[in-house]
């Protein structure tokens, strides 16, 4: 839900477009881009640089337009846009009352999603990861979003479910979410900690996607949990997912990181096992075999793996009218492959698409209401950047 951020009010005009969103425009001037989108360089679009943060991590749109924006070092970025004579001026402002997360590692503020009623509740749902006595996890919250006087912030912020169990390390969080269509539930990803087996053990959240109500309740699959699984768990077998999004005929689409090769987009079915770490289309790092997924092996197969990885980040299910030719595809954003990865799906299969190079690292991608396509590049001065069809 994005586009071009106008916004709303004169006193939110103020706030988010008139101050500074990091150290290099600490003097309080807004961060300029150019009017005229770089160069195409033979891509099917342009590519609009917005405004520049801290190691973003995800990002989410509200109905008015403007942008939530996570940053792995704990904070959360509310980003408005306005259109200018001398180009496109943004500016991002901190958003009060975020809990305390530990960034070490892969770990941080991770996702962000406003509800699907956010016009009227204005709950904002988001991840991180937290240092407990036993080690570390990822967790969920919910908190109400606030725009007044006193600057954008989050109140009445709940948490709402926590991985099980806590374990050393800082690797393989996850912690993306998605809403689904009934309105009653959202999915939640937990990495498997760089620990392997968590992901097929049965009583352990870790590797695994979950379902919860809107309320962090466990919802799992009830053959699962018939069997003594945890009672969240709605498939297993995973390594670390970092995208999870449904289509518009409601599958469920996820894609993970896998170990060296086997990056994976994988349909989610209820009840499945995925396989990790008893099969993947990689191997290990120290060059041991993994057994690949081969037919009637008990375990649900990736639609599309990469060998050489892509290293994928966020995932996105393109639904807009200004690239018609891509509606219903995937959208993946590359991390070491430093690209926008285009996977072509047809029902319930997918195959290769695009793989565009972008020169950064790109850690996540979603759509303006307008249909354009959004990325986040990772790391410290990550732009953000708006993609429009070229010409």
């Amino acid at each position: 839900m994005h586009r071009t951020i106008a916004c709303a009010t004169a006193a939110i005009l103020l706030a988010a477009c008139g101050a500074p969103n990091d150290p290099a425009i600490a003097n309080g001037s807004a961060p300029q881009a150019s009017s005229a989108p770089a160069a195409t360089d033979g891509r099917p679009f342009a590519v609009t640089p917005v405004t520049t943060l801290d190691s973003p991590w995800a990002m989410t749109f509200l109905p008015d337009g403007r942008m939530l924006v996570t940053e792995k070092g704990g904070r959360m970025r509310m980003v408005g846009v306005s259109s200018g004579n001398d180009g496109t001026v943004a500016a991002a402002v901190s958003v009060g009352g975020i809990p305390e997360t530990d960034s070490a590692g892969q770990g941080g503020l991770m996702d962000v999603v406003a509800a699907p009623d956010f016009a009227r509740s204005k709950l904002v749902y988001f991840s991180g990861s937290v240092t407990g006595p036993k080690g570390k996890g990822v967790k969920l919250w919910r908190g109400r979003f606030i725009m007044d006087s006193k600057g954008p912030r989050l109140e009445d912020v709940t948490e709402l479910f926590s991985a099980t169990p806590f374990v050393s390390g800082d690797g393989h969080y996850s912690g993306r979410i998605a809403f689904a269509p009934d309105g009653q539930h959202l999915f939640f990803t937990n990495g498997e900690r760089q620990k392997f087996d968590p992901a097929q053990d049965p009583k352990s959240t870790l590797g695994k996607v979950l379902r919860l109500t809107l309320d962090g309740k466990p919802a799992g699959d009830p053959g699962l949990t018939g069997r003594g699984f945890h009672p969240a768990v709605w498939s297993y077998g995973h390594r670390n997912l970092l995208g999870l999004a449904f289509d518009a005929q409601g599958n469920l689409w996820e894609q993970e990181m896998g170990p060296k090769g086997g990056d994976e987009v994988n349909l989610i079915l209820p009840g499945r096992n995925y396989g990790w770490p008893k099969v993947s289309n990689g191997s290990h790092y120290d060059g041991r075999d993994i057994p690949d997924h081969k037919p009637g092996d008990g375990f649900e197969p990736p639609k599309v793996s990469w060998n050489p990885v892509i290293s994928p980040g966020g995932l996105l299910v393109y639904t807009g009218a200004m690239f018609p030719e891509w509606q219903g595809d995937l959208f993946i954003g590359g991390l070491s492959s430093e690209a926008l990865v285009r996977v072509d799906v047809n029902g319930t299969n997918a195959s290769k698409g695009d793989q565009w190079p972008m020169g950064k690292r790109i850690r996540d991608v979603e759509q303006g209401p307008d249909g354009a396509i959004w990325l986040i590049e990772d790391g410290e001065g990550g732009r953000l950047l708006k993609l429009t069809r070229a010409g």
